[in-house]
């Protein structure tokens, strides 16, 4: 890979910026990971307070799990200051701009020997609806992770296809849910794609990967005996999209307040915390 971030993204769809974070805020991430975790589990099941959405599922081999957690960053704030961190900023800037809002931020788990940890082979795109409310989306939208264990291919590490941000949305076969879906390189091939081109992120503690809204992606099970914590936050051009949280404006980050729409449509009609059917 170049050592230019901003320019392998340009060509291929996808980059990662090495050593971004040192080992005391991994740390840090990984104690705010813990207590995410602990506070999802105490639930018991799926669970929704507005914006923030706490998934589990049952997994064959370790039972009861957290999948994932949305909009953490309303409640802790580690996770909140991470997210308008400067040095996010400077990775997505050169790409989006600096008055940018947020759509995504997400905290995903693959704890050592899960099963169903996957996530089917797809492209972000699909996800942005309405499509009205997301303009210029191959030009105004960029997906960042923090890795806070080491990502390798034996504990779930994200597969990208190079290139394919230039393909535009594709018609992937239906399947449900990407998270319910093996990540099988058939449905690379029925779209008419060479798996062999398929790329693992391999990446550090600390490590930032950023990719664009079109770039197919993946990830497997964790057959490893380590944890493959991700923080995940995606980035607009305020411009371009008219739902979200702002996270900049002209560099300068934004605190959270009370929730706006970004993707729970009753939001506003359907205030008080429920459990969510799975």
């Amino acid at each position: 890979m170049t050592d230019d971030p901003v320019a392998h993204f340009r060509e291929h769809g996808y980059a990662i910026a090495r050593g971004v974070f040192s080992p005391a805020e991994v740390a840090e991430l990984a104690t705010a990971f813990d207590r995410i975790q602990a506070r999802a589990l105490d639930h018991g099941t799926s669970f929704r307070d507005r914006n923030v959405l706490y998934r589990l599922a049952e997994d064959p081999a370790l039972g009861r799990i957290v999948r994932f957690v949305q909009w953490p960053s309303y409640f802790d704030g580690t996770l909140a200051r991470y997210r308008t961190d400067p040095r996010l900023l400077n990775i997505v800037a050169p790409l989006i701009g600096r008055d940018l809002k947020q759509i995504i931020n997400q905290l995903h788990w693959k704890p050592p020997g899960a099963t169903q940890v996957e996530f089917g082979y797809h492209q972000d795109i699909h996800f942005r609806r309405p499509a009205a409310a997301y303009r210029a989306p191959e030009a105004s939208y960029l997906q960042t992770m923090i890795a806070v264990d080491p990502h390798r291919p034996e504990n779930g590490a994200m597969s990208v296809y190079p290139g394919s941000h230039r393909l535009g949305p594709l018609a992937f076969p239906g399947r449900g849910r990407i998270m319910d879906a093996p990540m099988s390189r058939d449905d690379l091939t029925r779209l008419g794609l060479d798996p062999a081109r398929l790329v693992d992120l391999v990446l550090d503690p600390g490590d930032v990967a950023f990719w664009h809204l079109c770039t197919i992606h993946g990830s497997g099970p964790n057959n490893a005996e380590i944890d493959r914590r991700a923080y995940i936050n995606g980035y607009v051009t305020a411009g371009n999209c008219d739902r979200g949280e702002w996270a900049f404006r002209a560099g300068r980050p934004c605190p959270l307040g009370e929730p706006v729409l970004v993707h729970y449509e009753d939001l506003h009609t359907r205030l008080e915390p429920h459990y969510v059917d799975e």
